[in-house]
């Protein structure tokens, strides 16, 4: 019985966008998980000393936060989206902007790791596709070739000379794995840590 009336007011329209902010809400919290899991997970037991329980615990801490702050933003934008279209009688644009600007500075706003890879992932995607819709919209010409190795070019470059010459500037995953793969491989003692290990643990 319990079961059908759920499934009852599941379906009440008069419901549906309350319904739907607690559904993002939702796949928010777990979508932020998937993502943020393996990923720590990955990054924690390559980069990271300490002992097990201590890289199990950073683990746990970063899935939480991430989703944690991707379930409150999802519940905060659809929220307003809602009020917003409520309050107007439609959706236009402008709506959506300023319900993610609102979430964004109240969600994503503390500046920590966290947060911080979150925003520099979504800032390369926006780059690419307002180059994209500049293209689509006839502000910038069509290019007669492909411009992405030339993109790609100047990616690489700029990130590597500020890794040589302004490495504090970068983000700090960033710079463990650039050490790993440019620094760490300028050193070695013997077999063990030029093929097998990358560093070695003992006093030989």
């Amino acid at each position: 019985a319990l079961l059908r009336a759920a499934n009852a007011l599941l379906q009440q329209r008069r419901y549906r966008a309350a319904l739907a902010v607690l559904k993002g809400c939702r796949n928010g919290a777990v979508y932020g998980a998937k993502i943020r899991a393996p990923h720590a997970l990955v990054m924690t037991f390559l980069f990271k000393s300490g002992s097990l329980r201590e890289k199990l615990k950073s683990i746990a801490q970063a899935t939480y936060t991430h989703s944690r702050n991707l379930a409150y933003f999802v519940f905060t934008y659809k929220g307003l989206m809602a009020l917003q279209s409520r309050l107007q009688g439609e959706k236009i644009p402008f709506h959506s902007f300023f319900a993610a600007c609102i979430g964004g500075w109240l969600v994503f706003g503390e500046n920590n790791p966290i947060n911080s890879q979150i925003i520099m992932y979504l800032l390369s995607r926006i780059l690419f596709g307002l180059s994209r819709l500049a293209v689509d919209k006839g502000y910038v010409p069509q290019p007669k070739q492909d411009p992405f190795p030339l993109v790609a070019a100047l990616i690489w470059g700029t990130v590597l000379w500020l890794f040589e010459y302004h490495r504090q500037t970068l983000q700090p995953s960033l710079q463990s794995s650039m050490t790993y793969l440019y620094d760490d491989s300028n050193e070695w003692h013997d077999i063990s840590d030029f093929l097998i290990y990358n560093k070695r643990t003992d006093s030989k």
